[in-house]
C-alpha cells in the first residue's frame, strides 16, 4: 500500500456500482479516504462494509444515500465529503434501448439527465471545494458509445458524448483554479451494469470479435485509469477522454437491435427502421 493520496478525500458517485466501488477500492489502496453516494442505502452499506474490511489504516469510508441527478442530492454528497475533498469520480449513467423513432421523449431526457446532467452537477458542486483545498481532479466515466456508433442506444450515446464535451469545457475553465477534469471511456465491462450481455453468448461474441485484445474488461481495469487521472502522476493532463476498451474503438460496436426487438416488438422496430412513425397506423 502506498500513501501517495493520504490526507485526501474522494467523492464517488454511483459508488455501489461495479465501476464505482472498484474506483473507491483503488483510491483507498493509496491512502485516499472515500465518500460513496448512490440512491440505495442498502447497496451502499454492503459496499462500504466490504471496502472497510480491506481499507488501510488511516483511511475512512463514508456513505450518503442521495440522488446525485438532482441539486439537493449532490450538495448533500459534497457536504458529506467535507473540506478535504480533492477528487471526484462521477460514474452515474445508463440508458434506454430503442430506435430513435420509437424512443419515448421523456426516456431520452432521462438518458441525458443520467449521463450528462449528473456529471455537470458533480463538476459544478465539487469543483469549488476542490479548488479551495488547493486543487485536485475530477474524473467522469463515459463510454465507447460516445465515439462509436451504437444503433438503438441514441439517448445513451448522446448523453455520453455530451459528457465528454462538458469535460473539455470544464477543464478549460477550471484549469486556472487547479482543478483538472478528465474522462475515462470504458468498453464492455464485466459488471452488474452490463450483466445482460454476459448472459448472451451471441452478443458477447460480437463484442469480443471487435476487441483486438480479445477480452472484455473488468471494473478494476477502469479503476486503474481513474486512479491515474485522479493522482499526481497525471498532473499535466486535463480535458482528455481516454478509451479503456481492449481496442474496441479501432473497430466497431455491435447493434443493440435484438434488445430493442425484445423490449418493443418486431412491428415497432420494423416500422422505425423503415423510417415510419412506429406508433401511427399505416393508411
Amino acid at each position: 500500500m502506498s500513501a501517495i493520496l493520504a490526507g485526501r478525500m474522494a467523492l464517488v458517485t454511483g459508488g455501489s456500482g461495479g465501476i464505482g466501488s472498484a474506483c473507491a477500492a483503488r483510491l483507498l489502496r493509496d491512502g485516499c479516504s472515500v465518500t460513496l453516494t448512490a440512491r440505495r442505502a442498502d447497496a451502499l452499506a454492503e459496499t462500504a462494509e466490504r471496502l472497510r474490511a480491506q481499507a488501510p489504516a488511516g483511511t475512512e469510508v463514508r456513505v450518503v444515500a442521495a440522488d446525485v441527478c438532482g441539486t439537493d442530492g449532490i450538495r448533500t454528497a459534497v457536504r458529506a465529503a467535507g473540506p478535504e475533498l480533492a477528487i471526484c469520480v462521477a460514474t452515474v449513467g445508463g440508458g434506454s434501448t430503442a430506435p430513435i423513432l420509437a424512443v419515448d421523449d421523456d426516456a431520452f431526457l432521462a438518458d441525458l439527465r443520467r449521463n450528462t446532467y449528473s456529471a455537470f452537477l458533480a463538476i459544478k458542486y465539487a469543483a469549488p471545494v476542490i479548488a479551495a483545498r488547493g486543487g485536485g481532479a475530477i474524473v467522469c466515466v463515459s463510454s465507447t458509445a460516445a465515439k462509436l456508433t451504437m444503433p438503438f442506444l441514441s439517448g445513451y450515446a448522446a448523453g455520453k458524448a455530451g459528457l465528454e464535451a462538458l469535460v473539455r469545457a470544464a477543464a478549460d475553465e477550471l484549469g486556472a483554479a487547479g482543478v483538472r477534469v478528465n474522462a475515462v471511456r470504458p468498453g464492455l465491462v464485466r459488471s452488474q451494469e452490463d450483466a445482460r450481455i454476459f448472459r448472451d453468448e451471441e452478443m458477447l461474441a460480437r463484442f469480443l470479435a471487435n476487441k483486438p485484445l480479445g477480452r472484455t474488461g473488468l471494473p478494476e481495469d477502469i479503476a486503474e485509469t481513474v486512479r491515474h487521472l485522479a493522482g499526481p502522476e497525471s498532473s499535466w493532463t486535463t480535458g482528455q477522454s481516454l478509451a479503456v476498451d481492449g481496442g474496441n474503438e479501432l473497430r466497431r460496436a455491435p447493434s443493440f437491435e435484438k434488445y430493442a426487438r425484445a423490449a418493443l416488438g418486431d412491428a415497432v422496430i420494423d416500422a422505425a427502421i423503415a423510417g415510419r412513425d412506429p406508433y401511427v397506423a399505416s393508411p
